[in-house]
C-alpha cells in the first residue's frame, strides 16, 4: 500500500520547540532555525514548492507572492490573530484558503495593556532606570519625589470593545476607573450591565472625556490613522493614550508633537508606525520619562504562542483532512 504524502510546510520564522517538534512529527515542514525575516524572494521560492505557507505579522503576503504560488500551493495558516499582512482577496481568487489563530491571546494582550495603563501615569519605567542607570544616586524616600498619578477613580475610554477590549475593560474596573468605550455597535446589555460601561456612538466626544484612551481595535483599511491629528487634538492635557494593537491607528507624528507640547499627559505603546523600526522622536521622550515604549510584546507569552501554534496545527490537518479549517479567514474581512 503507498504512503501518502507529507504535506509539506513552510515556517517563515521559529516558533517554540514544542510545536516545530510537533510540525515534523506531522508534517514535512522546514524551519527557519535562525529565525531570520525571509526576504521577499525567499517567500516567493517557498509558495512555488511548498503546500502549506505558515507566515506570522511580520510577513507581508501580498498579491504579487500570492499570485507567484504553484498549484501545490492551497494553503496560507497564519501564525497571528490579525490578517492585515495577507492579501485575503488574492488568495481567494488564486484558490488559496487563508487561516488564523483567533482568540488564544486576549488575556495576554489585556494583562500587557494593563500593565502599561499602571505603568505611565505612576512612572514605573523611570524608577526603574534611576535604580539601574544611577546606581548610588537616590537619596531615599522623599513626600514630593517621583509623584505620579492615582489611576483609582478616573475614567477609561477604550476604542474596539472585542475580545481584547472587553478584557481591557473587566481588568480596568477591577483597578476602579469607570468604562466608557467606542465600537461599530454596541456590547450586549449583559456586558454593558456587568462592567456599568458608558458606550459612545461619537468617538470624538469620548475622546475628550476620557483620562486614559487604550486602543485595541484592529487594523483595517478604516482604522489607519483611526487617532488622527484632530482626534488626538481633542484629548484632555492630563490624558494618557495606551496602544498594544496596531501602530498604523495611531498617527505617530501627530502624537509626539501633542506630548512634546504638553498637550498629551504621555502614551505607552507596544507597537509602531514603521516597526520595527522606532521614530527616535519617541526614543528621546522615552529618556525623558513621558512615554513607556515595549518592543511588540504585548502577546509574549510561552503558552499563548503554543497555543497559537496548535490552533495552526489543526487548521493545517483539518484542510487536508478534507474539511473547512475552523479558522478560515473570509475575503473582504480580514
Amino acid at each position: 500500500m503507498t504512503q501518502r504524502k507529507k504535506t509539506t510546510v513552510y515556517l517563515t520564522r521559529k516558533l517554540p520547540d514544542a510545536v516545530e517538534t510537533r510540525m515534523r512529527e506531522l508534517f514535512d515542514a522546514e524551519l527557519n532555525v535562525d529565525d531570520a525575516p525571509r526576504t521577499r524572494e525567499e517567500l516567493i521560492a517557498a509558495v512555488q514548492r511548498c503546500d502549506v505557507l505558515v507566515p506570522t505579522v511580520t510577513d507581508r503576503i501580498d498579491a504579487g507572492i500570492i499570485e507567484a504560488a504553484g498549484p501545490q500551493m492551497k494553503l496560507i495558516a497564519s501564525f497571528s490573530n490579525g490578517t492585515d499582512h495577507i492579501d485575503v482577496d488574492a488568495a481567494a481568487r488564486k484558490g488559496i484558503t487563508v487561516t488564523n489563530t483567533p482568540n488564544v491571546l486576549t488575556e495576554d494582550t489585556a494583562d500587557m495593556t494593563m500593565a502599561l495603563i499602571l505603568a505611565l501615569p505612576r512612572r514605573l519605567a523611570e524608577g526603574s532606570r534611576i535604580l539601574t542607570d544611577q546606581p548610588g544616586e537616590w537619596a531615599g524616600w522623599s513626600p514630593t519625589w517621583m509623584l505620579g498619578r492615582r489611576i483609582w477613580g478616573k475614567r477609561i475610554g477604550i476604542v474596539g470593545m472585542g475580545r481584547i477590549g472587553t478584557a481591557v475593560a473587566r481588568r480596568a474596573k477591577a483597578f476602579g476607573l469607570s468604562i466608557h468605550y467606542h465600537n461599530r455597535k454596541r456590547v450586549n446589555p449583559q456586558t454593558e450591565d456587568e462592567l456599568e460601561a458608558t458606550y459612545w456612538d461619537s468617538l470624538d466626544q469620548m475622546l475628550a472625556r476620557v483620562d486614559i484612551v487604550s486602543v485595541n481595535c484592529p487594523s483595517t483599511p478604516a482604522t489607519y490613522h483611526l487617532l488622527s491629528a484632530r482626534r488626538l487634538a481633542l484629548m484632555q492635557p492630563t490624558s494618557y493614550i495606551v496602544n498594544t494593537s496596531r501602530g498604523g491607528i495611531i498617527d505617530e507624528t501627530a502624537l509626539i508633537q501633542y506630548i512634546r507640547e504638553g498637550r498629551i499627559a504621555g502614551a505607552g505603546l507596544d507597537v509602531f508606525e514603521n516597526e520595527p523600526a522606532v521614530n527616535p522622536k519617541l526614543l528621546k521622550l522615552a529618556e525623558e520619562g513621558k512615554v513607556v515604549l515595549l518592543p511588540h510584546m504585548g502577546s509574549a507569552t510561552i503558552e499563548g504562542r503554543i497555543d497559537m501554534g496548535d490552533k495552526v496545527i489543526i487548521n493545517i490537518r483539518t484542510y487536508f483532512d478534507g474539511h473547512r479549517p475552523p479558522n478560515r479567514v473570509l475575503p473582504g474581512r480580514s
